[in-house]
């Protein structure tokens, strides 16, 4: 890529995570699965929420991979700005109307832009707690107890993306894309950054070939978490990959498991929200995390990583699958 441009200089007006699409070789599985957590099928292999119709497209592929990332940002200007800096990079982009398509150069998955407005979220419904010396649901069982099924995924909050090339990926990320960095482990060999309020929508660090390390969905609380969680596990007792805990950078309670198609994804709740991007990176954020233990740790509570957090066991087949289809490591 070519000349880089200090973040400082951008007018990052990226506003929302929309949508990402997974080629995966039987999306129906993969749409079944989501369907049966509460997701809502609007066409075939796209499936939303109450609050958002689109949330991830599943097509056909020959390996599992993310095949497209969908953004939102403010004005068509931003448009304009976001394919000069690409061009600064040695990367084509073409505008049409308001939306902006390019190739990420790493990934080779497809980037749209388009022009929208936020999407915000329906509150979660307030439910009563009773911590020590508070009586906040009195004669009544915690609605966690008595709810009749599991509640579905809110939202697709982020997704994280492992290559060897990781410097080249988070430069496009932030320097051309416009994403903001939130959190980096020992200078940038993996960047937590963000393009709405949340702490993260994507993390990049090193991987054996450029991949999709996981996609996450957020639900309300760690009940839904949980009662979430041990309905996959209902349907296949070996889908839990670590969780449940809570995370270090990010805050989140996490649960990480495998979908049928063999990605591995997130049920979270709770994730930092960054409001004021001054206060933030003056007061806990751009922070050079030295090592995976302390601060940078996986998390505060609950078990550690395993290997194939990082190595998932198909990773050959998907280098395998990039070469075939001409793609760079």
């Amino acid at each position: 890529m070519g000349a880089r441009r200090s973040e400082g200089t951008l007018a990052v007006a990226l506003n929302a995570l929309l949508d990402i699409e997974l080629s995966v070789p039987d999306p129906s599985s993969l749409t079944e699965f989501w369907v049966r957590r509460g997701m809502l099928e609007s066409a075939a292999g796209v499936l939303g929420t109450e609050d958002r119709d689109v949330q991830i497209r599943a097509v056909e592929g020959t390996y599992r991979h993310m095949s497209e990332l969908h953004l939102g940002c403010e004005a068509e200007k931003d448009l304009i700005d976001i394919s000069q800096r690409l061009a600064d990079m040695g990367v084509d982009s073409e505008i049409v109307d308001t939306r902006l398509t390019c190739v990420d150069p790493i990934f080779c998955h497809r980037v749209v832009v388009d022009v929208t407005d936020p999407h915000p979220l329906t509150p979660t419904q307030s439910r009563a707690h009773n911590p020590p010396g508070e009586q906040n649901r009195v004669n009544l069982r915690a609605e966690a107890v008595v709810e009749k099924a599991p509640r579905p995924p809110r939202r697709l909050g982020h997704f994280v993306l492992g290559t060897p090339n990781f410097k080249e990926a988070t430069e496009f990320f932030v320097e051309g894309l416009g994403f903001k960095i939130s959190d980096q482990i020992l200078k940038g060999v993996a960047t937590f950054m963000r393009v709405e309020q949340d702490h993260h929508n994507l993390l990049i660090h090193p991987g054996p070939t450029s991949y999709l390390n996981h996609y996450a969905m957020e639900m309300d609380d760690v009940d839904a978490i949980g009662k979430a969680g041990m309905e996959v596990l209902a349907e296949r007792e070996d889908a839990s990959v670590v969780g449940v805990g809570r995370h270090v950078l990010g805050s989140n309670m996490f649960w990480y498991m495998l979908d049928p198609q063999g990605n591995m994804f997130e049920f979270f709740s709770d994730i930092d929200q960054i409001v004021d991007d001054e206060a933030w990176d003056r007061d806990f954020g751009r922070r050079d995390w030295e090592g995976s233990d302390g601060p940078a740790g996986f998390s505060v509570w609950g078990p550690k990583e395993p290997e194939v957090f990082f190595n998932p066991t198909d990773i050959a087949t998907i280098a395998a699958g990039r070469e075939a289809a001409g793609l760079p490591n």
